[in-house]
């Protein structure tokens, strides 16, 4: 490569790179959240957590998705009591969600789980906040300081007037002295709401008040589409600007849903690649196969690959080259099924096929190349 080549890579990873704010790091169990750990994904189950079984199946979704936390809502003694079986089974850490009695809280820290999400504004008194430090404390819990825009504590709405970013730093902060008064400082903060300019104006005044790890997301975001749109662009600019250390996408959709589109963002954002990225085009009178549906199958069939890999499936030669040339397996449209194939960015061979030949070529492609790549990794 020459000298102005090299300079040019260079430069290209520097415009890419994010500078990730320094955080305070926090221990979920196993997992680390902040101090330059990597950004973890999580979610949500919405089965009735008594209901032990059908809340670990879930679980099971998130986990093969690929989660790294899994939260599950403890309104009751039922759930807490069903609490324990969950934990035991789960592979990830369990985070319990308390909204309102802070009873659940303790109890959810005896029955194992790894984090405590306490709402400040529901939970109630201070005295009933030091409780629930004694029991993160004694039974090793983190715990998740989660202000709401649409749960704020009567006497902010009153300063304000409003749910405002202002209103939600406000009382991020307060809790967080509270839980420094207690010596505690295992805890991560979040300050969501449904409007993304909101959420976001929250997290960037959050960031500059404190250096503890912050969880990311839009709440309530809406459905698949919708949602995923929302949280990308929130969630996009703040990680673009290096805030955040761990996210939840909250969609109206299966929770796995959720993970996918959490490893996306950071994939898109080249913070995290996990599993396949496909890399196609929108088609116009050029293609020379149906790379809408090629595209949409062979996503679907590698769901399953886990390493990271790129693949680029385009259907003519105007864009196809200079795309293969960033892609671990890439396809270039050429006529009458003459399509050109390449592999680490350059040319390998010529193939003969049509739509269903092409799917079932780059996916074996993509499985030879990802053992591949896990073996040198072994």
């Amino acid at each position: 490569m020459s000298t102005e080549n090299t300079e040019n890579a260079v430069h290209t990873r520097e415009w890419k790179k994010i500078k990730r704010k320094n955080t305070r790091q926090v221990h979920v169990r196993d997992v680390l959240v902040g101090g330059g750990a990597p950004i973890t994904v999580q979610t949500m189950t919405n089965t009735l957590t008594k209901d032990a079984k059908a809340t670990i199946e879930q679980i099971r979704l998130a986990e093969a998705a690929g989660a790294d936390l899994v939260r599950v809502s403890c309104p009751d003694e039922d759930s807490t009591e069903a609490l324990k079986e969950i934990v035991k089974a789960a592979k990830v850490p369990i985070i319990s969600d308390i909204h309102f009695h802070y009873l659940r809280a303790i109890e959810s820290a005896k029955a194992g789980a790894a984090c405590l999400r306490i709402n400040p504004g529901n939970i109630g008194s201070d005295e009933r906040v030091k409780e629930v430090v004694k029991a993160a404390k004694d039974y090793d819990c983190a715990i998740r300081i989660g202000v709401n825009a649409g749960s704020l504590e009567s006497d902010l709405l009153e300063k304000y007037g409003e749910p405002c970013p202002e209103a939600m730093v406000e009382s991020a902060l307060y809790h967080a002295k509270i839980l420094e008064d207690y010596d505690f400082t295992n805890f991560k903060i979040s300050v969501k709401a449904s409007d993304v300019h909101m959420t976001v104006a929250a997290y960037r005044a959050l960031s500059k008040a404190c250096d503890y790890p912050l969880h990311l997301g839009i709440t309530e975001a809406g459905g698949l589409r919708m949602g995923t749109v929302k949280s990308s662009i929130g969630l996009g600019l703040l990680l673009s600007e290096g805030i955040g250390d761990t996210l939840r996408v909250s969609l109206s959709a299966p929770i796995d849903e959720e993970v996918k589109v959490g490893f996306d963002i950071l994939k898109s954002l080249n913070i995290r690649n996990r599993g396949v990225t496909i890399i196609s085009c929108p088609t116009c009178a050029r293609k020379n196969y149906d790379v809408i549906s090629v595209g949409a199958q062979v996503e679907e069939r590698l769901a399953h690959i886990i390493t990271p890999m790129t693949i680029s499936i385009i259907g003519c030669v105007v864009n196809g080259p200079g795309e293969a040339l960033h892609s671990d397996i890439g396809i270039t449209g050429g006529g009458k099924d003459n399509h050109q194939i390449y592999i680490d960015g350059k040319p390998d061979h010529r193939f003969h096929g049509g739509d269903k030949e092409i799917v079932e070529h780059l996916v074996e492609l993509a499985e030879k190349k990802a053992a591949a790549i896990n073996k040198k990794l072994q």
